[in-house]
């Protein structure tokens, strides 16, 4: 696997898999099955289903782009599967002025996946697997509280759906922890957690009951790619060697400080700065100012990017250290007086 996308799509055959053999009772495929699958048709290729969040970015092959809903364009024109799609919590901000709000709409989207949940199974398309990320990059950097998470994990539990945690994008380090996920405090996070990315190859890890039962059934051509695991040794030791996730949290929390400086004196273009880690995001108050803002931050020689409908979003990399972050808040700063 070397991408992000082929990371979710294996894991979601795993997880299918393993759906229908717990279905079984053993895993043993009947004739039926295997002639059935040959030409699409069930009990062999099941309608299952697996539910995903508004706002999600899962990839851009074709299994992918059903649990893809961030923008149109990704989607467009291409079939998809009929699987439910439940909404990510809005939250305000900041987070301490809005506790009691917040905790009202991450309930509302909890209940509304249990619903979800339900009403799939009573359609004949029950949900197999449920797949979020920690952070909805691509979408927004969208965050929600560990007890949202806790509590997701516990409905997926309840109702015997395997449970993904999507860290191709929030892997790595930038949000302080190698995993976005551990941030949750909990023992057992996931059933499988896919990524690539700052891993310089593409897989997924999982508990043992979702190892695929037979040869090739989780298989492709290069079977991952050696160079790229001594790479990637070499890379953990250089984040444990130069203790980068200790780094990360120090500029990470000085990166927001400063977004936070700035949105109080820019309170008509800024807003919602967010983040953990360097993994950080502020909206913008239109498309257009968005677009010059980025434009402009770029002709001085800071790479920024859009997400959502109108955020900036910061990706520095491991070594990004508090200098770095006051070099970017004064071009950054610079580039927003221009916008006043």
């Amino acid at each position: 696997m070397a991408c992000g996308s082929c990371s979710n799509e294996n894991a979601y055959k795993a997880m299918f898999i393993w759906y229908r053999n717990k279905e079984r009772g053993h895993t043993a495929p009947s004739e039926e099955d295997l002639s059935s699958c040959m030409i699409n048709q069930g009990p062999g290729c099941p309608d299952l289903s697996i539910l995903s969040f508004m706002g999600g970015f899962h990839g851009r092959t074709f299994g992918c782009l059903a649990t893809t809903h961030s923008k149109a364009i990704h989607k467009l024109d291409v079939p998809s599967f009929d699987w439910p799609v439940a909404p990510f919590p809005r939250l305000q901000y900041p987070l301490e002025e809005f506790t009691r709000e917040n905790a009202q709409e991450e309930a509302r989207c909890l209940e509304e996946v249990e619903d979800l949940i339900v009403k799939w199974r009573q359609k004949g398309k029950p949900v197999a697997g449920i797949v979020i990320e920690p952070i909805q990059a691509e979408g927004g950097d969208n965050h929600a509280s560990p007890d949202f998470f806790r509590s997701l994990r516990n409905i997926a539990r309840k109702h015997g759906c395997a449970f993904h945690v999507d860290e191709v994008q929030t892997g790595g380090g930038s949000t302080g922890k190698f995993w976005a996920h551990e941030h949750w405090g909990m023992d057992d996070p996931a059933d499988i957690v896919s990524f690539s990315k700052k891993l310089l190859t593409g897989g997924y890890f999982h508990k043992k009951e979702l190892q695929a039962d037979k040869p090739y059934r989780i298989f492709n051509t290069w079977m991952g790619d050696p160079s790229k695991n001594l790479f990637l040794a070499e890379v953990l030791n250089v984040i444990r060697r130069e203790n980068l996730l200790e780094e990360v949290t120090r500029s990470g929390k000085a990166l927001l400080n400063g977004l936070y400086e700035l949105q109080a004196q820019y309170p008509g273009i800024l807003s919602r700065a967010r983040g953990q880690g360097t993994f950080c995001a502020v909206d913008i108050c239109d498309d257009v100012t968005r677009n010059s803002i980025l434009l402009k931050a770029r002709d001085k020689g800071v790479l920024l990017g859009g997400c959502g409908d109108q955020s900036i979003r910061f990706r520095p990399s491991l070594v990004f250290k508090d200098y770095h972050v006051h070099m970017f808040l004064n071009i950054f700063n610079d580039v927003l007086a221009q916008h006043k």
